[in-house]
């Protein structure tokens, strides 16, 4: 006699099923909180490292006096602010890639610092 089981629900189902059923019913401004149950959480790796240059980016334009007020204003002030990088600020985060995959994979699916 075959056993049949039933299919598991991993974090990736879990969250198409949140976007397609019940977020687009919850009234606007609601925060939803999940509760620890193990399909509802997942070990997700974000190493994007142009999140990092974004970031650094971002901040060198709010920093700017005056702050840009029009979306021309934002745009000139992204290339000017990008223009005005120094190059390792764009190398450091490549140079430290090998550093966050070996504290990644020493955390073991935990969180890692790096």
């Amino acid at each position: 006699m075959t056993q049949h089981h039933a299919p598991t629900v991993t974090s990736n189902i879990y969250l198409d099923m949140l976007q397609l059923y019940a977020v687009p019913h919850f009234p606007e401004g609601v925060n939803f909180q999940q509760d620890g149950a193990p399909p509802h959480y997942g070990n997700i790796v974000q190493m994007n490292i142009i999140e990092d240059i974004r970031d650094a980016l971002l901040h060198a334009v709010e920093k700017r006096s005056p702050p840009p007020r029009t979306p021309l204003d934002f745009l000139t002030a992204l290339q000017n602010s990008w223009c005005e990088f120094p190059p390792e600020c764009r190398q450091t985060p490549v140079e430290f890639m090998p550093r966050r995959f070996a504290s990644l994979l020493h955390a073991r699916g935990g969180s890692a610092r790096y």
